[in-house]
């Protein structure tokens, strides 16, 4: 299930009426991706818990604008150098039935049950914690995980020891790239 987040269309646009917003609880806001450019204003609070989230990067979201729903993902969104405040967010409208480029976090698992860990006094290192991908809008993975339980000292893991969910590719291996994307420490036995 989708989260629904609630939004009003806004018209007056610029610094001082993103001001105005900002200092009634609302985040000016703007949907592209399926047509026109919408601006919205969403509610500050519920955005600035919701970015909190992992979570919240790697879902479809239903944006109820006035009563219209539509279909999104979060692609950025900035917040104040100083103060705890979402200054903005760029949401981009999805077609469910057409693939998504998507940045998935990576992580690491049975990182503790490896030899690396346990006999060499080892870590695993992640070298990227995003990896690029095309995914299925109905099936977005929260994550992606790297199984770590076979590694030891000195070893090298790389794209293609993912184990990629259904309807998700690597963009890197589609082209041919088999980035590496982490490394194991430890002493050699």
């Amino acid at each position: 299930m989708s989260q629904i987040i609630q939004a009003t269309a806004r018209e007056a646009q610029g610094t001082s009426a993103s001001r105005r917003l900002r200092n009634e609880g609302k985040v000016p806001a703007i949907v592209y991706g399926l047509g026109e450019v919408q601006a919205i204003a969403v509610d500050h609070k519920e955005m600035f818990y919701a970015l909190q989230k992992e979570a919240f990067f790697t879902q479809v979201l239903k944006l109820n604008i006035d009563g219209k729903e539509q279909d999104v993902i979060v692609r950025d969104f900035q917040i104040h150098s100083v103060k705890q405040q979402v200054q903005h967010i760029d949401f981009q409208a999805v077609n469910l039935n057409e693939p998504l480029r998507m940045r998935l976090p990576l992580h690491v698992v049975n990182a503790e049950k490896s030899q690396a860990v346990k006999l060499q006094s080892g870590r695993v290192s992640l070298l990227t914690n995003m990896v690029d991908t095309i995914v299925d809008p109905k099936n977005i993975p929260a994550a992606l995980e790297l199984d770590c339980e076979k590694v030891v000292a000195g070893d090298i893991l790389h794209l293609s020891d993912i184990s990629f969910p259904e309807g998700v590719q690597s963009i890197a291996l589609k082209r041919g790239d088999n980035l590496a994307v982490a490394t194991v420490s430890g002493k050699k036995i």
